[in-house]
């Protein structure tokens, strides 16, 4: 049996973040918009509450970038009266997908995984972007550490519905206690995790770790990369 570690990507091994604001001042610039500080804090506070619709199934993902670029237009000083959101939102998540930002020590991590920890094979499970994810992963050279990506866009399912995992597991083809699902979100990674009965490790745990942890039947938390290395060996020791 391998030891299947199923990744979420965004503010777990990359920084998403870091991307966003970069490309979207480049996006925004370019279509003649102003860009500040204060355009970036609105943007990716609306992005993610419409984040958090899509995976209760509240609206689709072509809503989601609709809504996040039409907002933002009304936001930005400048004329926006020939844009078109989809348009600008595609060219927002390439640029994405050419900038991608490690968080601090992540390769160093998965290399460590890879050499440290017998029969590991790494899967990412992203609710992102294909194109974005991809793209991120092979600009920081992540992606040569990865068995595969599972990505919502591509298999029309998002997390944390439990079809996400099955879909997942049922391709891996390994027995169910060999999964261990690692990520920073509560209401995607670790309410899918629980959903699917799988292993879990709630990364750089926030707020009320215990009732959070009892709510969501969390097995595991770590708050870096050495505490998360040191509990990933633990789980696969006999």
């Amino acid at each position: 049996m391998h030891h299947s570690f199923l990744f979420d990507l965004d503010q777990t091994l990359l920084d998403f973040h870091a991307s966003e604001r970069k490309a979207l001042e480049i996006v925004v610039t370019a279509n003649g918009l102003k860009f500040t500080e204060d355009t970036y804090e609105h943007f990716k506070a609306l992005n993610k509450s419409l984040w958090l619709k899509l995976e209760t199934g509240a609206i689709s993902r072509r809503e989601l970038f609709t809504i996040r670029f039409t907002d933002l237009f009304n936001y930005c000083e400048g004329d926006h009266s020939g844009l078109d959101p989809l348009k600008v939102n595609d060219d927002f998540i390439y640029t994405m997908s050419i900038n991608g930002v490690l968080m601090d020590g992540a390769l160093e991590f998965v290399k460590k995984i890879k050499s440290e920890i017998p029969d590991s094979r790494i899967y990412i499970i992203s609710n992102g972007a294909t194109i974005n994810a991809m793209g991120r992963m092979k600009s920081t050279g992540l992606d040569r550490y990865v068995e595969k990506l599972y990505i919502s866009e591509s298999m029309g399912v998002t997390k944390p519905d439990k079809e996400f995992f099955d879909i997942v597991t049922g391709e891996i083809g390994e027995p169910e206690a060999s999964y261990i699902v690692i990520g920073d979100s509560l209401t995607s990674d670790m309410l899918g995790a629980k959903n699917a009965s799988l292993t879990s490790v709630w990364f750089r745990p926030q707020g009320d770790i215990r009732s959070a942890m009892s709510a969501y039947s969390i097995d595991y938390c770590a708050s870096d990369f050495d505490e998360l290395f040191k509990v990933l060996k633990m789980a696969v020791t006999p």
